[in-house]
């Protein structure tokens, strides 16, 4: 069973830079699992900025939803993020929360299942402007259940404020 460190807050609170240098901390070759798809050149140039910061010793797997189909055991893994992975899995299923939901929580299930140490970012959604259109709303709404689930799963869990981590489950052994 893998080892969760799960990292939550806000747009731009340091949710990446924080799990990149505990992964770092962890080990000499750590795994970056990339769940991006690239929809526009904006998020090219975001994607292109994160793979800037991290140095040689990682390795990248992309993988957009099945990412429990990897062979992890034994490694460090930092997996950006769960809100982008909930997107492909949510456009993948036409917008359905319900089935969503399901395959999201399926699929986590298989991929923690593995001896892994994992650093996992993810977004609180539900914690700025409350989304305009029935669709956002709905992804916000599944973003937040598959949060709370992926908490429970984990050792420790971080929310990021300012940059500031601010730990709110498990005990920190500085790794």
């Amino acid at each position: 069973m893998a080892q969760i460190t799960f990292i939550t807050g806000g747009q731009r609170s340091g949710k990446s830079s924080f799990a990149q240098k505990r992964a770092e901390n962890s080990s000499d070759a750590p795994v970056y699992l990339a769940t991006a798809r690239i929809w526009d050149e904006d998020f090219h140039k975001r994607v292109k900025r994160h793979q800037s910061d991290r140095g040689e010793q990682w390795q990248t797997i992309e993988e957009e939803i099945e990412i429990s189909k990897h062979d992890l055991v034994g490694k460090t893994v930092m997996l950006d993020c769960i809100t982008l992975w909930l997107t492909n899995i949510f456009y993948q299923n036409n917008n359905d929360v319900d089935v969503s939901l399901e395959v999201a929580k399926q699929e986590w299930d298989k991929f923690i299942n593995q001896d892994m140490k994992l650093f996992v970012v993810s977004n609180e959604l539900g914690m700025g402007v409350h989304p305009e259109n029935e669709i956002a709303r709905k992804f916000a709404d599944l973003q937040g259940w598959m949060n709370q689930y992926i908490a429970k799963t984990a050792n420790e869990v971080f929310l990021m404020v300012s940059g500031i981590p601010v730990q709110i489950k498990g005990i920190s052994n500085d790794d």
